[in-house]
């Protein structure tokens, strides 16, 4: 039953450290969960079957950590959960000619200062000069430059 403890305890803690590192990186949250749950399978190595055992234990964990993190990323397992795609596309693109500069409408959405509108019965994204402007306000397109236009609310 021992064994069967610090081994488990043992392998979870890794598991742990493996989803922390290829899954949900930065959290630190699972990392050190399973780094914790280690050190207990390994601690109670030394308490169950004594020092000489548990400095064995350690010495194994080691080499098996570093054998599983090699082989992990060496034998590219991971690349199947990887994203493969990319955007090309600019936000948008192929729209804004239908535009033209003192055009009306109306913000579908609160500008702050980016946001949408609705403007000649279709919405895009507009960005203001960096003020707020609440969902609902008229708005007035001031400038089109690069797939960006720049809207100012109407008073």
């Amino acid at each position: 039953m021992e064994w069967t403890t610090v081994i488990s305890l043992i392998l979870v803690g890794l598991v742990l450290i493996v989803i922390e590192v290829i899954f949900v990186p930065g959290t630190t949250i699972v990392g050190l969960s399973g780094f914790l749950i280690a050190v207990i399978g390994l601690a109670l190595s030394f308490i169950y079957f004594g020092r000489d055992t548990g400095w064995i234990m350690v010495g194994g964990t080691a080499i098996f950590s570093g054998v599983l993190f090699y082989f992990s990323f060496k034998t590219g397992v991971w690349y199947k959960f990887a994203l493969k795609s990319s955007i090309d596309s600019k936000v948008n693109e192929g729209v804004v000619e239908q535009f033209k500069e003192g055009m009306e409408g109306v913000a579908v959405s609160a500008l702050r200062p980016v946001g949408n509108a609705e403007i000649d019965n279709k919405i895009i994204e507009v960005t203001t000069l960096g003020e707020y402007v609440p969902s609902g306000s008229k708005i007035r397109i001031i400038k089109i430059s690069n797939n960006q236009i720049t809207v100012e609310p109407l008073t």
